[in-house]
């Protein structure tokens, strides 16, 4: 049987690097009884975009995980929900980059459906030791995010 892999979405932007484009369906599972998503499911749209965002950006969450380094944590999150989707809807989720610490990153991520704003949240996650305290991010992955932080005037 021929192995089929899940979409990652792909970075766009600027020389091709800054911006993360993550795309989804509106299932029925997704909505509630109005017929609309449910609000913390764009919460979970949010997560998978960011997970594959790392992934490819070569951040091996698990590796580090596993060998004791530490993994990222969800640390604050503002979120504002401008229009609803449907079932069926076609749902792009842009994320990119807009503050770099030693140990957290501040990431936009917006939901769209074609031009228009559906949600977007700020999130920032930090990076934490396997015993729940902050610890500063590695080297290379703080690199990694460096080249996606939003130009000035584009967040």
């Amino acid at each position: 049987m021929t192995q089929i892999e899940p979409p990652t979405g792909r970075f766009e932007g600027p020389n091709g690097s800054w911006r993360h484009q993550f795309a989804v369906r509106v299932y029925y599972e997704d909505t509630d009884l109005s017929g609309v998503v449910y609000h913390a499911n764009y919460l979970r749209w949010f997560e998978r975009a960011r997970s594959d965002m790392l992934r490819l950006l070569g951040i091996d969450q698990r590796a580090a995980q596993e060998a004791g380094e530490g993994v990222y944590a969800v640390a604050g999150l503002t979120i504002r929900y401008a229009a609803p989707a449907r079932l069926d809807d076609a749902v792009l989720i842009q994320s990119h980059a807009l503050d770099l610490g030693a140990a957290s990153v501040t990431l936009r991520q917006k939901a769209f459906r074609d031009d228009l704003l559906l949600a977007e949240a700020d999130v920032r996650v930090g990076f934490i030791s396997p015993e729940g305290r902050p610890r500063r991010q590695p080297a290379a992955w703080r690199e990694a995010f460096a080249n996606l932080l939003a130009p000035e005037g584009t967040a």
